[in-house]
C-alpha cells in the first residue's frame, strides 16, 4: 500500500524491513514508492505493539499478494513514526478490520487521524470491502477519538487478553446498505 497525506507517506511494509527490525532496533531501509526508492529511518520505538507479530508476518510474507499494511513515514524527517494496516482479508460480508499504532514521541500531533483517514478511504474504495472495523481499548480514549473524527460508529464491545475491555467500531461505504444480504 502507498498513499500520501500532507505530512505523511504511507509506504509498503517490505520483507527487508521486517527482517531488519527483527535483528536491529535502529536502522535505515530503502522502500519502493511510485516516485522511486525512498530511504527511511526506522527508530527503536517503531513499530510498537505490532513487533511481536513480525516473526509470523515474515514467515507468511507473500510478495505476490497485495499488501494492506503501511509504515507511516513523517515527510519532514523521513522517519518511520507508526504502523497500520488491515488484519487479513475482507470476510464474506466485506468487513475488514484495521489496526494502527504510532511511536509515542509523535502522539497528539494528529498523525493517526491523518493516516487512518487515508487508509480507510483506500480500503472503502475497494469493491470487496463493504465496511471497515476497528477495536480500541477502553483505556485508550485517544484512539477512540481518532475513529470518531473519521466517522466510525460504536457497534459493540469485546474483550482481549492483552488489552482487556474493547470498543468495537465500524464505518461503511456511504452507499453501502447495511441490511442488504451479502
Amino acid at each position: 500500500m502507498y498513499a500520501e497525506t500532507s505530512r505523511l507517506l504511507l509506504v509498503p511494509l517490505t520483507r527487508e524491513v521486517i527482517e531488519r527490525r527483527l535483528t536491529r532496533d535502529h536502522f535505515t531501509a530503502t522502500v519502493p514508492t511510485p516516485a522511486g526508492p525512498l530511504t527511511v529511518i526506522y527508530p527503536p520505538a517503531w513499530p510498537g505493539d505490532p513487533l511481536p507479530m513480525f516473526p509470523h508476518k515474515l514467515a507468511t510474507f507473500d510478495p505476490g499478494e497485495e499488501a494492506w499494511s503501511a509504515t507511516l513515514v513523517e515527510r519532514a524527517t523521513l522517519t518511520a513514526v507508526g504502523q497500520m494496516g488491515a488484519k487479513g482479508q475482507p470476510d464474506e460480508q466485506g468487513d475488514l478490520e484495521i489496526g494502527y499504532g504510532l511511536n509515542p514521541e509523535v502522539w497528539g500531533r494528529g498523525y493517526a487521524t491523518e493516516a487512518v483517514g487515508a487508509l480507510v478511504a483506500a480500503l472503502l474504495a475497494r469493491p470487496e470491502v463493504r465496511r471497515v472495523t476497528a477495536q480500541t481499548a477502553t483505556t485508550n480514549p485517544a484512539s477512540a477519538r481518532v475513529l470518531e473524527k473519521l466517522g466510525f460508529t460504536r457497534i459493540g464491545a469485546a474483550w482481549d487478553e492483552e488489552d482487556g475491555d474493547l470498543i468495537v467500531w465500524a464505518r461503511s461505504r456511504p452507499w453501502a446498505n447495511e441490511h442488504a444480504p451479502a
